[in-house]
């Protein structure tokens, strides 16, 4: 049996049902479905918390979809579950056959009339070159 999450508002102990996560490169507040695991940077938040939610002055608010706070009856179980085994009941698509190409090795890279080449964050140095 998993453990509820509670609302992450001081005094709160009602059960979280949406995840509030701040994109503070955008000045936006993103508030949606429960999040799988518990983040530290993100908040969980009740169903009034996240009704009443507010951002500061200047941000935007992107409210995703929200569960219903109604818990499946058993007619959706049911539902769901033989929807899932005719999914696996039908037949395998087969992959197409891909013929794979011939790999090639990367050009050689010369070195020049300097010591040494820089490329990002590598080098190539002469033989004899005592620069380790």
């Amino acid at each position: 049996m998993g453990s509820t999450r509670l609302c992450s508002r001081s005094a709160c102990r009602q059960t979280a049902i949406a995840t509030l996560t701040y994109v503070y490169a955008d000045s936006t507040a993103v508030l949606g479905p429960l999040a799988t695991y518990a983040e530290p940077h993100c908040y969980d938040l009740c169903a009034q918390h996240a009704a009443r939610l507010t951002v500061p002055l200047g941000w935007e608010v992107l409210r995703l979809e929200l569960p219903s706070e109604t818990p499946l009856n058993k007619d959706d179980l049911y539902a769901l579950a033989n929807a899932v085994r005719e999914k696996e009941v039908q037949a395998p698509v087969e992959p197409a056959v891909e013929i794979p190409a011939p790999r090639t090795a990367p050009p050689a890279i010369a070195p020049g009339n300097g010591t040494h080449l820089t490329r990002r964050h590598l080098r190539v140095l002469r033989e004899g070159n005592s620069e380790l």
